[in-house]
């Protein structure tokens, strides 16, 4: 299996726009288009309650011809055009679908976090984890989601292995930023978070890409977009994961970044593994 997860930041955007910043979107998902993988999960869709319109489904049926697909968007009383997932996959894989409430304080569950697609062999689910917020207020709350999530991912694990991706928007280890030291108390880098991440990896789940690469440096999946400089410096944050079930991890071939050239923010990440 080939399976690629993106948080695209907009996904009317990305399709509608003629923007500076769209372009570099529309390159990244000529890239999507071209990879042929199975499965392409994506995260902060921002699309109405409604989900995609005619023509998000016109544009997305030509980049990606031969897929279906799924989504769950925020709803009311969460706050319109926020967060929000989609799962494009191949039409032959059928997988059943689920749009899982995990108990999560707040307008959380509403807010179209996490899909699921269960197949024969495996779970695949993604997740768009709750920010903290600027000035942590929110990070009560993330306590509580990184704990159900966890306890989330554990029921599927129990009755088949998981591929688990998105943006967990944690920083898990300092390797996994440019300053750490700067950042204890920002939002994606707290010792609550961080803590979260390492229980939820202890109760049966590996982090690919360590388990590929080990401790190399400077690897990233997001930089700032308020700092012009942030991705030529490659002054990023790896919170974007693939993480699989301990007992495939040896199964995983291959785990990266791909290369979104200019676009800052997120950029796409691969997983390949033979199951």
């Amino acid at each position: 299996m080939k399976l690629i997860s993106w948080n695209i930041d907009s996904l009317n955007a990305a399709l509608t726009s003629d923007s500076a910043r769209a372009q570099l979107s529309k390159a990244v998902l000529d890239q999507l288009a071209q990879a042929g993988a199975d499965i392409i999960a994506i995260q902060e869709t921002k699309l109405s309650p409604t989900g995609p319109t005619k023509k998000h489904e016109e544009i997305l049926a030509e980049y990606f011809p031969g897929y279906a697909h799924t989504w769950r968007s925020s709803q009311e009383p969460a706050r319109k055009g926020y967060a929000g997932t989609l799962f494009l996959y191949r039409e032959h894989l059928q997988p059943k679908v689920t749009f899982p409430e995990i108990g999560a304080p707040s307008t959380m569950d509403l807010e179209g976090r996490i899909i699921t697609l269960e197949f024969d062999d495996c779970y695949v689910t993604q997740v768009y984890t709750p920010n903290a917020g600027d000035g942590l207020k929110r990070l009560a709350e993330r306590q509580v989601w990184d704990a159900k999530y966890a306890d989330y991912l554990v029921s599927l694990d129990a009755k088949k292995p998981v591929l688990a991706t998105g943006d967990f928007n944690v920083a898990h280890q300092e390797i996994d930023l440019a300053n750490p030291g700067a950042n204890r108390q920002s939002a994606g880098f707290t010792d609550e978070e961080r803590a979260g991440f390492t229980h939820l990896l202890s109760r049966g789940f590996t982090d690919s890409f360590r388990h590929l690469h080990g401790d190399v440096p400077h690897q990233y999946t997001w930089w700032a977009q308020r700092s012009r400089t942030s991705k030529i410096n490659n002054t990023g944050w790896r919170i974007d994961y693939w993480l699989v079930s301990d007992r495939i991890a040896d199964k995983v071939t291959k785990s990266e970044m791909l290369d979104s050239g200019a676009r800052q923010d997120h950029t796409p990440i691969l997983l390949e593994i033979n199951l």
